[in-house]
């Protein structure tokens, strides 16, 4: 995981998203025009949350989210997601 300057506000959640799957169980290669956005990922920061939500996740959390939620963000060369934690589905 990888340390960022970027502190989300409020109940927005930065996140890591894990690598595509490059092949399937049986050893077939995926090219990249196959390969599924992937839905889960490491949060890297989290805001304060609202006055009377406090957030849940935290950092370093591996978490699932809907398969179009959150914006691409592209901080130092690296892929990440921003969204709302009401967009996280479970922390695993």
């Amino acid at each position: 995981m990888k340390k960022v300057n970027v502190k989300p506000l409020a109940d927005r959640v930065l996140i890591e998203p894990a690598q595509a799957e490059e092949k399937t169980v049986g050893g077939i290669i995926i090219p990249d025009t196959a390969k599924e956005k992937p839905q889960k990922g490491t949060v890297v920061a989290v805001g304060n949350g609202k006055k009377d939500e406090p957030m849940t996740v935290k950092v370093g959390d591996t978490v699932l989210y809907g398969k179009y939620s959150g914006t691409e963000l592209n901080i130092d060369g690296n892929q990440y997601l921003i969204m709302k934690e009401s967009d996280i589905f479970a922390i695993i």
